[in-house]
């Protein structure tokens, strides 16, 4: 005997109207022979879940059924669902088609083929297609794309609800944004990524600006010099470090960042762990003929 249609779908007694559809949307969607392809449970499952749904979308039905326990009135078939059984097994065939065409859409000639579908015999959407997916609640998810990628754009693989995807990156989207993949590549729902962008090894982002962190040394900050430091598109330039460079100093490369955004290279000055004592002299004459207070500008001074 079929089980109880609400128990089938989920849902209290006292479920409403939305409630119904929405829990036969779910389950309907989980189910579907088109996301289950084979699997002769699924498809049982299917047919049940069509059949409970037939009885509660229908005010007159499901008042019989609350009032008798079954929709034939007093006296009437012996079991929960129509005819003491599913849509396309015994049942009414044509009440299915007409639920689904009601609730996911379709009319005229575009017919659903539910009397292959339910073991039925010549239903009259037989031969025109596969029964149409059940539309599903939007689906938000996280995704991280690698940093070159965001800044500037590409293609990533992701597996989402059973399939491999290539989902486009626009250049320059920025952490937090969210990409939309339609239901018509997920062959279900509507599936929205939002993007987390992994860490680069050394490149660093404010808005469409990038930073590189270039380590330099104390005669270089002193008297200034030539080195190479990396770019976005990944080859490398020869800039030159402006003398009297201190460490946090900046030096921008208009252009190179994302998006037209610029490049800025962050001059750190690297002091050697050790030094002799000649070098120590030195380093001693010098203080004494430039006598500088570097704190003197400071806030907390």
């Amino acid at each position: 005997m079929p089980r109880d249609p609400y128990e089938t779908l989920g849902v209290p007694r006292s479920a409403t109207e939305d409630d119904i559809k929405k829990a036969y949307r779910k389950l309907a969607g989980k189910y579907h022979p088109d996301r289950n392809p084979g699997d002769k449970e699924a498809e049982a499952k299917f047919k049940e879940l069509s059949g409970a749904y037939e009885i509660l979308s229908d005010a007159d039905k499901k008042a019989k059924f609350d009032r008798f326990g079954h929709v034939g009135g007093p006296g009437g078939g012996g079991g929960g669902f129509p005819g003491g059984g599913f849509p396309g097994a015994g049942g009414d065939t044509r009440a299915a088609e007409e639920m689904f065409r009601n609730l996911f859409g379709g009319g005229g000639d575009q017919g659903f083929d539910l009397g292959g579908l339910f073991g039925g015999g010549g239903g009259r959407g037989r031969g025109r297609g596969r029964p149409q997916t059940p539309p599903q609640e939007d689906v938000e998810t996280n995704v991280t794309v690698p940093f070159d990628t965001a800044t500037r754009g590409g293609t990533i693989s992701i597996n989402v609800l059973g399939r491999t995807i290539e989902v486009k990156v626009p250049a320059g989207i920025s952490e937090g944004k969210k990409l939309r993949v339609p239901a018509s590549a997920t062959g279900s729902a509507d599936v929205y990524l939002k993007v987390h962008i992994a860490d680069h090894p050394y490149f660093k982002r404010e808005g469409n600006d990038v930073i590189v962190e270039v380590p330099i040394s104390i005669s270089e900050a002193l008297l200034g010099a030539k080195v190479d430091v990396p770019t976005l598109e990944g080859d490398t330039l020869t800039v030159k470090v402006p003398p009297g460079t201190s460490s946090g100093g900046r030096l921008r490369l208009r252009g190179k960042g994302i998006a037209g955004g610029d490049q800025y290279l962050q001059f750190k000055i690297v002091v050697p762990a050790k030094v002799d004592d000649r070098s120590k002299e030195l380093i001693e004459e010098f203080a004494k003929l430039n006598p500088a207070d570097p704190r003197a500008n400071a806030e907390w001074a």
